[in-house]
């Protein structure tokens, strides 16, 4: 535990990933603009691309519960390499996160690898603000 809650959700829920095909374990856990925490893990399918990252799992179960910001984002992989987020997940933090929202990719015992904004890691972002001035 490294008592910090956001990073011991990541690492949990990481257990709970479904990969039988990748075998690659993702955990996510988000903090919506209310204080509450929201974990998702990757669920591969059979069918490849039908899979679920864990952001969007986060991020969907934050929807769910009628959440619309992210204020704070761990991601959790298996080595010793930071677990950047996708391409999509990018997309899909941006959605509901700013460009200056914190990223933190941990390892497996919850130890921070790396840190970046969203910014950095999706600069110049479509967002949901571009669709408003059409």
């Amino acid at each position: 535990m490294s008592g910090d809650p956001l990073i011991d959700a990541a690492v949990a829920v990481r257990a709970n990933a479904y990969a039988p095909y990748s075998r690659f374990h993702v955990g996510a856990a988000l903090r919506g603009a209310d204080g509450r925490i929201f974990a998702g893990c990757n669920t591969e399918n059979a069918a490849y691309p039908q899979g679920i990252c864990a952001e969007g799992g986060a991020i969907s179960a934050m929807v769910a519960a009628g959440q619309r910001r992210i204020t704070d984002i761990v991601i959790c992989g298996g080595g010793d390499r930071p677990c950047a987020p996708c391409g999509g997940c990018r997309q899909k933090i941006r959605e509901f996160g700013a460009p200056d929202l914190r990223i933190r990719m941990v390892g497996p015992t919850g130890a921070v690898l790396l840190v970046r904004t969203l910014g950095e890691l999706l600069p110049d972002a479509f967002g949901p603000e571009d669709l408003m001035k059409a």
